[in-house]
């Protein structure tokens, strides 16, 4: 089978045999480019042996003189060009200096003059390019090496087209334009890139330009995980009931990407029960935690053999019971191609069960080769999907590493990403553009043409995701009722932000806002006690997101008051502190919240209105309804330790003690760039007490932050006090 699609013998339409004839010259020119660049490899080594050197220094006349001829030969612009490939030492230092001049090499040069061929033989199909100014100005300036000009057309293509039909566009010649670009640039690092995708095998370096294997490994380590998964009984009634191409595809539709495959007994027309397996391609949007097919997953299977992806399929095909030596049938869109091709690339998977057919359709998968020399391949892939040419094999591709694939790179009339990447375009197309791959591959399935006699299917799951907030709000619950509603508590707060304004505050006004007994006195920091202004932004929490304002004041321990005893209790664990902030006015934006603070904790807590930006370097919080007004810039800061902290509230006779850990970056700032506002007409109680403790106006002297972290505050305890 030819790369176009067309089968050798059969007549190709106009103007396929002139670019089959552009893709042999490419062949043979880039043949020409591999033989220079193996004469360089060879000069180079001579250059730089040890047994020259050792000459050089015996007999100097002759010695120098025959490596000065060597270094000209590398080097002169009628020679090799820079084509030192000295991995070290001076070898090295003069190659890349070569590049970094701007001396192209010969091989490169001979390498881009193939490239050019495979552009050539792609406008044979594609005569668009040659039509648009803007992809002939783009071709042009990669083809000069005008990197300036290069830029601007590719802007100008971007903002005339849009980007989804400018790469669209693209994608035909990206591969042959990457492969120029990488040649004819002066960074040497990229010669290697630039001569893969010349030649049309596979990288000996990382792949991702730069990016480590382990960098992209730890991306991704789940070790995946499958469970059968029963269907609907609308899928029940579309899923393929009889073996064919276009049944398997549509299986795989119907399946989306939401992190399920499709395992299938056939028995076929000799009567013997064959396996099919049929898994869907990446699901689009934010790496998912429930599914390994995502982006991460993607990339990690287009460049790694192993992924949680495959791992996930092993373990659903073990559950399934395939028996060992089995036939099996591997297909699969996109990403579920390039899984698919990594388990038949796997020696182990492929003595276990007998892997006869592979079909990748919309994957890059021309760099992957099957274990077994018996599998059968088939990639079909639309020249418009930027998807398939991720494995460096674009359409104009000279070389083609599997001769007995069958590869049908077609033109399809859909030519904007993501739409040409679908799997119900590649459908439609299979049947109205490409009737004949559709055929062929039927042909080649005959063995898997015939009644489905079992089906099941399975939803894979990463299990490198724990569970969110992991292991910090993992932590046994008990639900308790409330007027709104039952609730979990602890109660956990996923992402929040915090900011506690510190005011030091008259002693005895503070003590006239605790409860009145004897026994609950404020801790002294000298003469002085302390009261807390805490802002919070509860962006996701088990009881909703809310925004929350607290005064509290500094109070000794209930029992044994000691001077200084709040010093002395830092360097205790939270839950053996004696000391604590006695909750003495709070507001919150829910009714949930509320119900929470005053029947849990034992909190004053009142319902109003607030919004609050607590994420960086500038603080604003404000609640019109209780006519306060946080704003200003912090300064410079001191990172602290994690602050747990003990509350204290009042439910009738009793004391609420609430121990609250948190888990974040807490940084300690000066307060002068704070200030606090109240309006004349600012709601009570938590106005009033502001103003009695003469801080209504105030800047305060610390300011505790924390743009964001995680906390839990578990059920109030009862104190007989």
């Amino acid at each position: 089978m030819r790369a176009d699609g067309t089968a050798p013998g059969r007549p190709a339409p106009d103007g396929r045999e002139d670019r089959e004839l552009l893709r042999r010259c490419a062949r043979e020119v880039v043949d020409v480019a591999e033989g220079i660049r193996a004469v360089s490899a060879r000069t180079s080594t001579a250059l730089f042996s040890p047994a020259l050197t050792a000459s050089a220094r015996r007999r100097p006349r002759t010695g120098l003189s025959a490596r000065w001829a060597l270094l000209r030969a590398l080097t002169g612009r009628h020679g090799l060009g820079s084509a030192i490939t000295a991995p070290k030492g001076m070898g090295h230092v003069l190659g890349t200096a070569g590049e970094v001049l701007g001396r192209e090499s010969l091989a490169a040069l001979v390498a881009v003059t193939s490239l050019r061929l495979r552009i050539a033989a792609v406008l044979v199909d594609h005569p668009e390019f040659v039509r648009d100014p803007g992809m002939r100005r783009l071709t042009e300036a990669v083809t000069t090496d005008r990197d300036l000009a290069a830029v601007r057309s590719l802007r100008a293509l971007f903002r005339d087209q849009g980007a989804q039909r400018a790469l669209s566009g693209l994608a035909p010649l990206m591969a042959e334009l990457l492969a120029i670009r990488a040649l004819l640039d002066e960074d040497p690092h990229n010669d290697e890139t630039g001569w893969a995708l010349a030649t049309g095998r596979e990288l000996s370096a990382d792949p991702l330009h730069g990016v480590s294997a382990a960098h992209l490994a730890g991306l991704d380590q789940g070790e995946g995980a499958a469970e059968a998964v029963g269907l609907t009984e609308q899928e029940r009634q579309v899923i393929a009931t009889k073996g064919s191409f276009l049944g398997f595809l549509r299986n795989i539709e119907m399946l989306s990407t939401n992190g399920r495959i499709l395992l299938q007994n056939v028995r076929g027309p000799d009567g013997v029960v064959r396996y099919v397996l049929q898994a869907p391609g990446m699901a689009p949007g934010r790496p998912r935690t429930d599914s390994p097919q995502d982006f991460v997953g993607a990339w990690r299977n287009l460049f790694m053999p192993d992924s949680p992806y495959t791992r996930a399929i092993l373990l659903a095909l073990r559950d399934y019971g395939i028996p060992r030596g089995a036939d099996l049938a591997l297909i699969g869109h996109s990403e579920g191609g390039i899984a698919v091709m990594n388990l038949a690339q796997s020696e182990e998977f492929c003595r276990t069960y007998r892997v006869t057919h592979v079909v990748a359709v919309g994957s890059p998968v021309d760099t992957k080769k099957p274990a077994d020399p018996r599998t059968w391949v088939a990639s079909i892939t639309n020249q418009h999907d930027i998807v398939p040419v991720l494995d460096g094999r674009g359409a104009g591709s000279a070389f083609d590493p599997h001769p007995n694939w069958y590869e049908v790179d077609y033109t399809g009339p859909t030519h904007e990403f993501p739409l040409c990447h679908m799997l119900h375009e590649y459908i439609e197309h299979l049947r109205t553009v490409i009737p004949e791959a559709r055929e062929h591959v039927d042909e080649a399935l005959t063995p898997y043409r015939g009644p489905v006699v079992r089906t099941q299917a399975y939803q894979l799951k990463d299990r490198a995701n724990p569970p969110e907030g992991y292991p910090f709000l993992t932590l046994p619950t008990t639900s308790l009722p409330t007027t709104a509603g039952p609730v979990d508590v602890p109660v956990r707060y996923y992402d929040s932000s915090a900011a506690h304004l510190c005011f030091p505050v008259d002693a005895d006004t503070a003590r006239a806002l605790l409860p009145g007994v004897t026994w609950m006195t404020p801790s002294r920091l000298g003469r002085r006690a302390l009261a807390v202004l805490s802002l919070y932004e509860h962006r996701c929490t088990t009881i909703g997101p809310y925004t929350e304002i607290a005064l509290s004041v500094l109070v000794d321990d209930l029992w044994r008051p000691r001077p200084y005893d709040v010093a002395l209790d830092l360097l205790r664990r939270v839950d053996l502190r004696r000391t604590g902030r006695y909750v003495v006015s709070l507001a919150v934006t829910s009714e949930e919240a509320r119900a929470v603070a005053r029947e849990i904790w034992g909190q004053p807590a009142v319902r109003a209105s607030a919004e609050a930006r607590l994420t960086g370097r500038d603080l604003a919080v404000r609640s019109p309804e209780l006519g306060l007004a946080v704003d200003g810039r912090l300064g410079p800061g001191a990172r602290c330790p994690d602050a747990d902290w003990i509350l204290y509230g009042r439910r009738g006779e009793s004391t609420i003690r609430t121990l609250v850990r948190a888990h974040g970056g807490l940084r300690l700032h000066g307060g002068g760039g704070i200030r606090l506002r109240l309006d004349t007409g600012a709601a009570e109680p938590l106005a009033g007490h502001l103003r009695r403790l003469g801080i209504a106006t105030a800047r305060p002297r610390l300011v505790l932050t924390c743009p964001q972290f995680m906390l839990h505050r578990s059920a109030g305890a009862v104190l007989p006090r």
